[in-house]
């Protein structure tokens, strides 16, 4: 088999041959170009030892050095080259306590996670695959190299891997290594929220997020998301909905784009139906305030997993208006672009349709129709420029201060009502008017 290598990591790995080294390209990068997919990054493996490879280099960083690593700057790009290795006894569910270097190339990958991420490759041996790592791409397998249990024993965040290489590819998860997942899931609890956040989000983004169903049959959610083994079999009886609340939700995650924000909404927007599920006397389901009770698990949960501020703070915001429904009137769209933010309205758009083709059929055409209409609107307020926040208005502070209002609360609450007073009707955006608005409230 051949693969092109690019231009700098042919160099980096011709440059350690030429000075009697072995060195290949390694793990996820000849995966994917086996898969004819582009590969993120290129990492190499070699025989030669971290201060060998330093010199045989000019810009170097020490990025683990103790772990055999080095980052090679060859211009603008970086490349991580790491000697064979052998892992040490692992303490912590995540670090080997000591790791030892070695010759044999085999020994390096024979401690890697999955058989199709312990492959190598160079243009002189081609590929090395020692663990039958092309036999499960070829039969779509995610298999631990060796035995399962002691791989996820050495480093539980793996498991987690597992699902999201599942995700990611399609591929269903070995019988022997889905068992050893199960039996190992409650170790992920010594994995840094850091971390399986990074998994999560991979797993969300991925071209198959409803394989988080998976994560929960393997009993992975109960570790690292509970609030999503809440959400399963409860049952929404009620003709706007088909599914329970993980099934839309499993469907709404696959309507959306791959794009962090919007997946993380729409896992997120219905986590608060269970607490607040209530049943008439018809037995019709009813989930008031569910947006929300859900925008604060998202708040919670988002904390607990150490997501930045702004992420959390655009998806609360979107799970809290992801049920926001008003008319499509040119009034009604301004109002919602001012209360949601005029950037988040296209991500506000996007969840709604998301939402809504993944309920029943029921009224499905009206409420698609209405979201289009909305987003028309939204397009001809961008274009004419219409006043939907503060800034945008014909008068300010200093305008009102000249008036004789006095500064704070009471300008305040005077441009809030200007900024209501314009949205009805954008035509009112005019310094003379809104000034004769403000003597008139004031009798001057």
């Amino acid at each position: 088999m051949k693969i092109t290598l690019p231009r700098k990591v042919l160099m980096i790995i011709n440059n350690l041959q030429l000075h009697g080294y072995e060195a290949f390209a390694v793990g996820g990068c000849v995966r994917d170009s086996i898969l004819a997919r582009r590969p993120e990054d290129w990492d190499i493996t070699t025989s030669a030892k971290p201060q060998e490879i330093k010199k045989l280099f000019r810009r170097t960083v020490d990025t683990g050095i103790q772990h055999g690593t080095v980052t090679v700057l060859l211009g603008k790009d970086s490349y991580e080259v790491t000697t064979y290795r052998v892992d040490g006894a692992y303490e912590d569910s995540r670090h080997p306590k000591e790791v030892r270097f070695t010759n044999r190339l085999e020994e390096d990958l024979r401690r890697r996670d999955f058989t199709i991420n312990a492959m190598a490759y160079n243009d002189e041996v081609r590929l090395v695959d020692v663990f039958g790592g092309m036999k499960d791409l070829n039969h779509h397998l995610i298999r631990c190299v060796g035995d399962p249990e002691e791989r996820f024993s050495e480093d539980a965040l793996r498991i987690l891997r597992a699902v999201r290489f599942s995700a990611q590819l399609n591929f269903p998860i070995e019988k022997n290594t889905a068992e050893a997942v199960k039996k190992l899931a409650p170790t992920l609890k010594n994995i840094s929220a850091e971390r399986i956040q990074a998994e999560l989000v991979k797993l969300l983004v991925s071209p198959h997020p409803e394989r988080i169903m998976d994560a929960y049959e393997l009993g992975i959610t109960k570790v690292i998301l509970p609030e999503w083994d809440a959400m399963v079999g409860v049952e929404q009886n009620t003709p706007h909905h088909k599914y329970d609340v993980a099934e839309h939700t499993l469907h709404a995650l696959k309507n959306v784009k791959r794009d962090k924000i919007l997946r993380l909404t729409m896992l997120f927007h219905d986590m608060g139906k269970p607490a607040v599920r209530t049943t008439d006397e018809e037995g019709r389901d009813h989930f008031k305030g569910h947006a929300l009770v859900s925008e604060e698990i998202a708040r919670r949960v988002m904390r607990r997993l150490k997501f930045d501020n702004d992420t959390v703070k655009t998806v609360s915001r979107l799970v809290c208006y992801h049920d926001y429904r008003v008319e499509a009137t040119p009034a009604n769209v301004r109002r919602a672009m001012n209360r949601i933010g005029v950037d988040l309205f296209p991500y506000y758009l996007a969840v709604r349709m998301a939402d809504a083709k993944a309920q029943s059929p029921y009224r499905r055409r009206e409420k698609i129709e209405n979201i289009v209409a909305m987003r028309e609107l939204y397009h001809e307020i961008l274009i004419n420029e219409e006043c939907v926040t503060l800034r945008q208005l014909a008068v300010g502070g200093r305008e009102l201060m000249d008036m004789g209002m006095k500064p704070g609360r009471e300008i305040g609450s005077m441009l809030s009502e200007l900024l209501e007073y314009v949205i009805d009707d954008p035509e009112r955006n005019q310094k003379d008017i809104l000034c004769d608005y403000v003597r008139k409230k004031l009798a001057l």
